[in-house]
């Protein structure tokens, strides 16, 4: 487990759901994961937490007007100048889908797509940092980008975000690298490159990998609450891992890892 005041800059920082069933996925979560889901906020549009012991651990929102919800967890990285980096994710080809904004006294945000299409967020923290616990049951243990075009992505979350980027492994058959803390040793983030094993009409994704300790029990009570299983429970050199669909279709994914 790591307890944290502020994510390391660049790395991601929060994660919150779009959801066509606020009602349902707040009773599948909560019961999933022994999280509780606030109450939503008519300040911020019927945004809501998800807390565990107290402490924010994911957001959730439904339709936005004529929005419609994609089903879809989106995750946010965090930035010391929100301004800066909006500047630089237009020079970096991405494309600003909702423009920096305040929100309250917590910090400020902007979405955007990533130069492959990738939506995702940037969060410049006030007195809201995002995750304070991760890798402990029910928190975030890991965050991975699936792409098509890797070097692109390399590129673009270097300049962006000053990424450090170690590569684990450069082969046609496996190509993968790590984005480094740069405040100390360890590693914060992965990018994939699935160009050779997944269809381009799976387009390119970021996902959070939720911790778990028993994570055969978690893919059965998930079943049981209405989801399915998405990419079968496997043994990895990283944790035993899994993905699956929410009730609404929200893809997730599972980790464990021995002690």
């Amino acid at each position: 487990m790591t307890t944290r005041s502020k994510a390391p800059l660049g790395s991601p920082c929060w994660t919150d759901l779009w959801t066509s069933d606020v009602e349902g996925s707040r009773k599948f979560y909560s019961e999933l994961f022994s999280w509780e889901a606030l109450e939503p906020s008519p300040e911020f549009g019927g945004y809501f937490m998800f807390t565990r012991d107290g402490i924010p651990v994911a957001g959730g929102m439904g339709d936005m007007g004529d929005m419609k919800a994609d089903n879809s967890w989106k995750i946010y990285l965090d930035t010391p100048d929100i301004a800066a980096t909006v500047a630089a994710t237009e020079k970096a080809g991405g494309q600003v889908l909702a423009p920096a904004m305040p929100v309250a006294d917590l910090g400020q945000q902007f979405v955007f797509l990533d130069p492959n299409g990738t939506q995702l967020g940037a969060w410049q923290a006030g007195t809201f940092p995002g995750f304070t616990v991760i890798g402990e049951h029910g928190s975030p243990s890991w965050f991975e980008l699936l792409t098509h075009n890797y070097k692109k992505a390399v590129d673009f979350y270097s300049s962006v975000f000053q990424w450090t980027i170690n590569p684990i492994s450069d082969t046609d058959e496996f190509r993968y690298g790590v984005m480094l803390d740069p405040t100390g040793e360890g590693e914060l983030a992965g990018i994939g490159d699935v160009s050779g094993a997944v269809p381009e009409v799976v387009g390119d994704h970021w996902s959070v990998y939720w911790q778990v300790d028993d994570i055969e029990a978690t893919i059965k009570a998930a079943q049981a609450l209405g989801g399915s299983v998405d990419q079968e429970l496997s043994d990895t050199p990283y944790g035993r891992l899994a993905a699956l669909r929410d009730p609404s279709g929200a893809l997730f994914k599972l980790r464990s890892v021995s002690a």
